[in-house]
């Protein structure tokens, strides 16, 4: 009788461990602003610091996206994007805290359906509560560093409870993901983790205990910290460089509006008073970098803490970790500091993924893929045959399995910058990147208006012979073919994702100076000299009120 019991007992136990076993955990990690410059397997000039050793451990036992690239590089857009699989023209979130409801949290709804106990913790950053997850506990907004307050819940609850920790937000972060594994997982389901920390988003604030680390190194810079050489355009620039200390926040003292000589730590622990201005750029870089660094420190020593977890608990090697930024960083390339921009650093995005049951130890991949495309290949090893036909993402789980392009695979990325001139001072921007070359158009308004602010202007950048986009060569006549090529396949593009739509005032601006004849430029340049005009008298004014 007893054996008929166990018997039994065993098959009704048997299909939730056979169901288990046969669909992968998959577990997502995400770090803000962590760019791949910082991340040893891509292979920088930092990769010698070895800032990243877990990380890099994932990297060495499975495979190395090339080129991934951000649709709008700012962390409430990317958040959206790979939550939904929409670019910001369709998901409703372009800008900076746009609300992501809980009906439209697209990838947690499908994991559910897939038979995946949902998770989320970490920073959120899509104003609604993401009650689409079985469980949450996401800091508030932005987040704090130090001592944050979590908001957490179940599925279904829009409002969440209010909870307090102790400690650094790294710290904090990987304690609630191990609360979650060891208490709340069921284990006889598959789960979907999304695992989110905050470091290393500006300001840098890290925990203490990294305070020694690096102290006495000299973080190597990068080659074009003070060469602007032809980068840029009238667009960045102005008129012969009039606008130059007005766009673009900066490393050094160039921008008057926002630069890390002034903010940041590291700027009241210098005295930057007797400095040279390429003086005060080396230094503000140093500590910048520092402060970086120690907060990408302590996320890879957290997540370490994870996975030395999962290792423990046998369930490392059936699930698929991704590792990932929800941007590039700038790291004092052209002297800029943050993202937004199209240029590499920023449009850029690290992506790691480990999963030994059948992506190979040691691979690496130079296809294009896109933050919309994570929806859709995470969906297909969670079992999905086919990606909802509402997800404009691309699945590419056959090309982390097998580091080989299908035949049909996307050629290019597209970007776009909607906010125009916001916190860092970038203008709004549109981009198509190839593997060979990145075509972008600065149309200068807001996403709301229909008359630029700041002069409109294209760049051409040929990155097999200027991968670090030293030299715009729109106006060589050598390019002429290319340029209209990429122009016409941006506008299919922009048809296609549906950025092209009446309905945004800013279109009009994209059209006038589409063509961008004698007349745009000439136009171009009086909008320079108007915006000059307009940001010479506010600092005067500026003054004035400090007096």
């Amino acid at each position: 009788m007893k054996q008929i019991i166990t018997s039994t007992l065993a098959a009704l136990v048997m299909p939730a461990a056979l169901y288990a076993e046969a669909k992968p955990n998959i577990m997502f990690v995400m770090s803000d602003d962590h760019t791949s410059q910082a991340i040893g397997a891509y292979g920088s000039r930092l990769a010698k610091l070895n800032p990243t050793p877990t990380i890099d451990s994932l990297a060495k036992e499975g495979i190395v996206m090339e080129n991934t690239f951000c649709n709008n590089a700012i962390c409430t857009p990317s958040r959206a994007s790979i939550m939904t699989g929409q670019y910001s023209s369709v998901n409703g979130c372009p800008k900076l805290n746009d609300p992501l409801d809980p009906e439209n949290q697209y990838l947690a709804i499908e994991m559910g359906e897939a038979g995946y106990q949902t998770a989320v913790i970490g920073k959120w950053h899509l104003s609604k509560r993401p009650a689409a997850f079985d469980y949450y506990k996401v800091l508030i907004r932005q987040g704090e560093y130090f001592n944050p307050h979590f908001m957490e819940g179940t599925k279904g609850d829009i409002k969440g409870t209010k909870v307090t920790m102790e400690g650094h937000s790294s710290d904090c972060v990987a304690d609630s993901a191990l609360h979650w594994f060891k208490e709340i997982r069921t284990k006889d389901k598959p789960f979907f983790l999304k695992l989110h920390f905050k470091a290393p988003h500006d300001m840098f604030q890290y925990a203490p205990r990294y305070e020694s680390y690096l102290e006495d190194t000299h973080i190597p810079e990068p080659e074009n910290l003070a060469v602007r050489g032809n980068h840029g355009s009238i667009g960045t620039r102005g008129h012969n460089d009039e606008l130059v200390r007005y766009i673009g926040s900066s490393i050094g003292p160039r921008s008057l509006r926002r630069n890390y000589t002034r903010q940041g730590a590291w700027a009241k622990q210098i005295d930057f008073t007797n400095m040279s201005p390429e003086e005060a750029q080396k230094a503000a870089y140093q500590g910048y970098l520092k402060a970086y660094l120690r907060c990408v420190k302590g996320v890879d020593d957290n997540l370490k803490r994870v996975i030395d977890y999962m290792k423990s608990e046998d369930i490392l090697d059936n699930t698929v970790v991704i590792y990932t930024g929800d941007q590039g960083f700038y790291l004092g390339e052209h002297d800029y500091i943050d993202k937004r921009w199209a240029y590499e650093q920023s449009m850029r995005m690290p992506f790691i993924v480990r999963y030994p049951k059948s992506i190979p130890a040691g691979s690496r991949s130079d296809a294009i893929t896109e933050n919309v495309d994570f929806a859709p290949t995470m969906l297909a090893f969670a079992g999905l045959e086919k990606t909802p036909e509402y997800m404009q993402g691309k699945n590419f789980k056959s090309i982390l399995e097998t580091g080989k392009e299908p035949a049909d695979w996307k050629q290019a990325a597209y970007y776009q910058y909607w906010l125009h001139m916001a916190h860092h001072q970038n203008p709004a921007h549109l981009a198509i990147r190839t593997k060979n070359h990145k075509l972008i158009m600065f149309y200068g308004t807001g996403m709301n208006e229909s008359t630029p602010q700041t002069p409109p202007s294209w760049e051409l950048y040929d990155l097999n012979k200027d991968p670090n986009e030293m030299n715009n060569v729109y106006d060589n006549p050598e390019y002429k073919e290319i340029v209209e090529k990429l122009k016409a396949d941006l506008k299919q593009l922009r048809s296609d994702y549906k950025y092209d739509d009446p309905k945004f005032p800013f279109n009009e601006v994209i059209n006038k100076f589409w063509d961008y004849t004698e007349e745009n430029r000439a136009e171009a340049i009086e909008i320079s000299a108007a915006y000059r005009k307009e940001m010479d008298d506010a600092i005067a004014n500026r003054g004035k009120k400090k007096k």
